[in-house]
């Protein structure tokens, strides 16, 4: 008994020494060296010299940082009322059929696994000046949207573009919570006569906290990484009106050949991103158990 304890033992320390040496090269080792280069000044080339609070002040002074930043609460503005109306509305109406749910919910998951080059191309095209939408807007409605061109509708332009991304991603996510939901409260409610409309107040929602919760997670965090879709279809512009941190990043580090100061910069992004994230669950987040 003792010597099969040993056996397992080994086994299990085998097993796990397989996940922490992933840890050790992919997590610890990328993050002690992102410390080191917020602190020196690298130029990819030779050995980094420490430069103390530099990098620091720099990005605490540099407009376009702070202009990024704006960016992507800006972005959160028209991206999460978009895409938790679009989500909840794509999982209701997964609830109601009958037929072809698994067809049509991997349809729409497919936006989430594809090449986000491939689509930013895609889009770009169709919502250029001349483009399919703007020639049927043109033709019905006498308009023509400059999409990607005033820096007034860039970033709306950009949050449709990663809304029809996630869309099927958060509407499963919005599913499941659904399904959880015994279907006895639903017949209670129904009994009691309560409105549609406030039996998805007072019951649905409160009930699916916890998936809704989880999804403004992920939207906070593809905010604060959004870099594809900007970066490929208006390059940030029209005048920075859709710079992200990620672009502004990619061109401290290799444009000018600053990836010291890149590195400050995502430190300080990652702690604008986790503080958004701590103080939505704080605010949001609740424990509710379905007896």
């Amino acid at each position: 008994m003792f010597k099969l304890t040993i056996k397992e033992s080994s086994l299990g320390g085998l097993l796990a020494s397989t996940y922490l040496g992933y840890t050790l090269v992919f997590w610890l080792y990328p993050f002690l060296w992102l410390g080191i280069l917020s602190f020196t000044d690298w130029q990819f080339i030779g050995l980094p010299t420490f430069s103390g609070l530099k990098n620091c002040l720099a990005v605490l002074h540099d407009p376009l940082f702070w202009k990024a930043m704006k960016n992507v609460f800006l972005f959160l503005l028209y991206y999460l009322p978009i895409v938790l109306s679009a989500s909840l509305l794509f999982a209701f109406g997964l609830s109601k059929l009958n037929y072809g749910k698994a067809f049509i919910a991997l349809s729409f998951l497919l936006a989430n696994v594809s090449s986000g080059v491939a689509y930013s191309i895609v889009f770009s095209k169709l919502f250029s000046e001349y483009g399919p939408i703007n020639l049927f807007l043109q033709a019905h409605f006498g308009l023509n949207v400059p999409w990607f061109t005033a820096p007034d509708v860039a970033m709306i332009s950009i949050a449709l573009i990663v809304t029809w991304k996630f869309v099927g991603y958060y509407g499963l996510i919005f599913y499941s919570g659904l399904l959880a939901i015994p279907k006895e409260i639903y017949d209670a409610a129904a009994l009691d006569q309560t409105r549609p409309v406030k039996r998805l107040f007072r019951l649905t929602l409160p009930l699916m906290n916890a998936q809704i919760v989880m999804v403004l997670v992920l939207a906070i965090s593809v905010a604060f990484a959004l870099f594809t879709e900007p970066y490929l279809i208006t390059g940030g512009g029209p005048l920075d009106s859709t710079t992200t941190p990620m672009v502004v990043m990619y061109e401290a580090a290799f444009r000018r050949m600053q990836p010291g100061w890149a590195a400050t910069m995502s430190i300080f992004v990652a702690a604008f991103s986790f503080s958004l994230i701590w103080l939505v669950r704080k605010l949001l987040e609740k424990n509710i158990e379905i007896v």
